[in-house]
Order: C-alpha cells, then sequence, then structure tokens
C-alpha cells in the first residue's frame, strides 16, 4: 500500500477545481465538516491520491449532500453521513483494505439506489459510474467517470434522472434524514403494484440491510444483474 504522503498530492491536487465545482453548484449542495484525523486514515485505507476528485472529496470532504440529502456522496465519514467510502466498501466490493476492487460504491440515494464505480464488474467500460435502480435491481452504466458523475450530481437535472422515483411530499422527509439510512418500500418498486411511488408504504430501514437485501432480490430476479445503458 502506497504511504498518505505519496497518495496527498501537492503538485496538482483536484480539490481546488473541485471547490470551484461545489461554489457554483446549480442544485443545493451540503458539504459535510471533514474531520483531518478521519480523512487521513479513509485516503490511507482507499488507497486513492487527491490529484484524482474522488481523492480530493475522501480527503477533503466528510461526504456531500445534494438535495438535502436525498443524494449522498461518500467522503471520510461525519456525523451525519458516518460512512467513508472505504468503510462502506469493506466487505462489500473489497475483504481487506488495499484489495484491488472490481467496483467501488462511492454514493447513494434515500430511496435505496446505489453508485458504483466499474472496475471490471459490469463489464468493459472501466471506470464508468453505474447505477443500481431501485425499481429495476440492475446495474445501469451512466455512461460517466466520477468526475462527470460529481459534476452532474452538482448541476444535473436529478428531477428528470429520479422521474417516477420521487413521491409528492418527499422533500419534507429528507432535510434530516439520516445518511445512513433509506427508505425501503412495500410492494417493492420493481414489481407492477409498486410502480406508483405515491401508492406504496415507506419504512426507513439501514442503508446497509437495504444493500444487502437489494442485492440477493436481484439475484432472484435478474441474475446477470446488468444492462448497458447508452
Amino acid at each position: 500500500m502506497q504511504s498518505l504522503d505519496e497518495l496527498t498530492n501537492t503538485t496538482d491536487p483536484a480539490w481546488p477545481l473541485v471547490q470551484k465545482w461545489l461554489d457554483s453548484a446549480e442544485n443545493k449542495v451540503q458539504v459535510l465538516a471533514c474531520d483531518t484525523a478521519l480523512a487521513k486514515t479513509a485516503l490511507y485505507n482507499a488507497q486513492v491520491s487527491t490529484f484524482a476528485t474522488l481523492g480530493a472529496v475522501i480527503y477533503h470532504t466528510g461526504g456531500i449532500m445534494i438535495d438535502n440529502g436525498w443524494l449522498r456522496i461518500l467522503g471520510s465519514g461525519s456525523a451525519r453521513l458516518s460512512r467513508s467510502v472505504p468503510e462502506w466498501n469493506k466487505g462489500k466490493s473489497i475483504k481487506e483494505f488495499g484489495d484491488q476492487p472490481d467496483f467501488t460504491l462511492v454514493a447513494d440515494d434515500a430511496i435505496g439506489g446505489f453508485f458504483a464505480i466499474n472496475y471490471g464488474a459490469f463489464g468493459a467500460d472501466l471506470k464508468m459510474v453505474y447505477y443500481l435502480a431501485p425499481n429495476s435491481l440492475k446495474w445501469e452504466s451512466l455512461g460517466l467517470g466520477y468526475t462527470q458523475f460529481l459534476r452532474f450530481c452538482l448541476n444535473g437535472d436529478l428531477s428528470d434522472f429520479y422521474k417516477g422515483l420521487r413521491w409528492s411530499t418527499w422533500d419534507q422527509f429528507i432535510a434530516n434524514l439520516d445518511g445512513n439510512k433509506s427508505y425501503s418500500f412495500r410492494p417493492y418498486l420493481w414489481t407492477e403494484t409498486g410502480m406508483d411511488i405515491n401508492k406504496v408504504s415507506r419504512k426507513l430501514v439501514s442503508t446497509d440491510e437495504l444493500y444487502k437485501f437489494n442485492l440477493s432480490k436481484q439475484q432472484e430476479i435478474n441474475p446477470k444483474g446488468v444492462i448497458e445503458k447508452h
């Protein structure tokens, strides 16, 4: 594993550019406070350089909340979003810190959707971000690298992206939502009876539990798990 000094790029760090994007974001953005000790640990465990956008987000933020926390971009952990990128991936995409992953989970949302960078698990388009959609349980390629994905989260049309997945009063429930919890729905969103988000029941559950549940259901209804989306 590379040392923290090797991972901390002082010549051409990505953070100043990321800061500009955050400052000019069109969507509602909250950058969560960063704890220096947690940031150093997270960067070392993630083995990502601060030259990269992902490394900058890990090292300089506790996470980033978009649309009052509807969308959560993982960083190094904070009070509202205690999951760091490496800790969240341990036991999911890696067994131990330093392992070479086939994918890396980097963000998720309040309705049980998960975003991951592809390193071979989902297809040949390496380093593209995929979305595990809660209404299909398929990994869908967004056709965006992590930097492009971040910029989409900051400026993109999220209402269009989440069309059919936001109930009429969703914004009243999100502002104080714990970043480690997500909504589970009954009937399931991927079933015919669960297609109308305004007619299903909602329950807050652990995001970790929901991720594992969705993966287990994915294996039942969609063993291949992936759809190329262009």
